[in-house]
């Protein structure tokens, strides 16, 4: 059940009933928020986004309200994660795996969700890119739980980052050679911007 909740290509099912859109033929093709914001706009970007989340978020909150405790919810939500980045209803084709797996840590711990948000939220408005934003707040919750001594979610988010590095290499070798897309704000948009005005 958890992998087939999140198997639901949130993306492309709100590109296709809603604006007659195949998301995958457009921009980079990816079917997750980033992608969805940029073909599709704000407001069915956030709905994507919200869903994708809730679908990490019901497979690891379920059980933990039905009293299975330790570290048994993240394999649920970690199942649900693997579900929305092989998607059974997208050719086992998705998304690459962070806002699902912001939706298991928001259910787990949600100081720890707060603290990726806040992290993930500061490197975009500094760097302009999501994807680095992403690579950076994974990596926190890694250090956080070690701290914290939870050993399940250190493991596990350990696991999850190593995997969202690979689904982004891509954008890494973007970043690298400093043609990696960029959001329209933040600090790095906007010196760009700047400086393009300038040469002008």
């Amino acid at each position: 059940m958890a992998y087939l909740l999140g198997s639901i290509p949130s993306g492309v099912w709100i590109g296709k009933t809603f604006f007659s859109i195949d998301i995958r033929r457009h921009g980079s093709k990816n079917i997750g928020t980033t992608n969805t914001y940029r073909v599709l706009g704000p407001v069915a970007g956030t709905i994507v986004l919200f869903m994708d989340i809730g679908k990490g978020f019901i497979a690891t909150w379920l059980p933990m309200y039905y009293g299975i405790s330790s570290w048994y919810p993240l394999v649920f939500g970690v199942v649900a994660v693997i579900g929305h980045t092989f998607s059974i209803f997208d050719h086992f084709k998705g998304g690459k795996a962070v806002a699902t797996s912001a939706g298991m840590l928001l259910a787990y711990n949600p100081r720890f969700f707060l603290i990726a948000a806040i992290v993930l939220a500061s490197c975009i408005l500094i760097t302009s890119m999501v994807s680095l934003g992403s690579i950076i707040s994974f990596i926190m919750i890694i250090f956080v739980s070690f701290c914290t001594h939870d050993k399940a979610l250190t493991l596990i988010a350990f696991c999850l980052t190593c995997f969202v590095i690979y689904r982004h290499r891509k954008n890494i070798i973007k970043i690298i050679h400093g043609n990696e897309n960029l959001v329209p704000f933040g600090f790095y948009y906007w010196y760009l911007k700047y400086i393009k005005k300038s040469i002008k």
